[in-house]
């Protein structure tokens, strides 16, 4: 499901921003950004907002602003420096380029001034969770509201799949003459067969029998979408909706494979429709 929340603090020392977003995903791929020294707390920040997250493409965003920046913290690793001066002016002299700006170039390499944050203050860790924790409260709010919206257009779904009921029942009388007829017809050619077999003309009439019986169908496929619409304001899982759409899936694909009658087949694939959307959606929910 997806969800945004962002929170920040500021005090004398730091200010410190957290921000969580993330997007629909059967499993969780949690994203870290985050300043380099806190790279020794990764295991524990993202255990502990992969857990509250639980599930979907997320990421993490941790920005860090100090106020204050002692002496110590600033080193200048010279014996590095003085490895880019001497080959960059080396390469200098072969190519006969300026000399002049080797010194600012080299003080512009990389790692060769660098902030010492290799000890992280516990009070700024503590205030990344508290911030950290006050952003997903944010997300998961976010997710709330996506979730009741979405609960009102999987309930919609689910109804459209239920007024398909009747309007099948609609169809069923003339469904029946039609199966009457073409039963009929059969009959008066197997009376005219000499080899007129009465077992196997009793086991056609059974098997038409139940083809044309889709009772049991539709009151099954009626619980199953009540179930389902009754399990949306119980705060349901994913994977419980999406076994009890299977259900109302099997139900109507039966439905179909009965149905014998164009009309009926027109409502079923209608209904197969408003189903696809059902698991389509489902699988954005926890």
């Amino acid at each position: 499901m997806t969800g945004y929340g962002v929170a920040e603090r500021h005090t004398e020392k730091y200010s410190v921003k957290v921000e969580i977003k993330a997007l629909n995903g059967k499993y969780l791929d949690l994203n870290l950004r985050m300043p380099r020294f806190l790279m020794s707390k990764e295991i524990e920040i993202r255990n502990t907002f992969g857990k509250l997250i639980e599930r979907g493409s997320a990421t993490l965003s941790v920005n860090i602003v100090k106020h204050e920046i002692s002496e110590s913290e600033i080193q200048i690793n010279e014996a590095l420096a003085k490895q880019y001066y001497t080959k960059l002016k080396s390469l200098s002299e072969q190519l006969d380029a300026p000399e002049h700006d080797i010194f600012k170039i080299t003080t512009g390499m990389h790692d060769v001034i660098y902030q010492d944050q290799d000890q992280l203050d516990p009070d700024l860790y503590t205030l990344i969770l508290d911030v950290g924790k006050k952003a997903f409260h944010e997300f998961d709010e976010f997710r709330i509201r996506e979730g009741n919206s979405l609960q009102d257009v999987l309930h919609g779904y689910t109804a459209t799949i239920l007024t398909g009921i009747p309007k099948i029942e609609e169809f069923e009388p003339e469904r029946t003459a039609t199966t009457r007829e073409r039963l009929h017809k059969k009959l008066s050619q197997l009376l005219d067969d000499e080899s007129f077999d009465k077992n196997r003309f009793e086991q056609e009439l059974i098997y038409y029998l139940e083809k044309m019986d889709i009772n049991e169908e539709k009151i099954r496929l009626s619980e199953h979408c009540n179930h389902f619409i009754e399990s949306l304001s119980n705060n349901p899982k994913g994977k419980s909706l999406n076994f009890v759409a299977q259900e109302m899936g099997r139900e109507i694909n039966t439905l179909g494979s009965k149905a014998n009658h164009t009309g009926i087949q027109k409502e079923v694939i209608a209904m197969k429709e408003e189903l696809e959307k059902i698991k389509e959606q489902v699988l954005n929910l926890l």
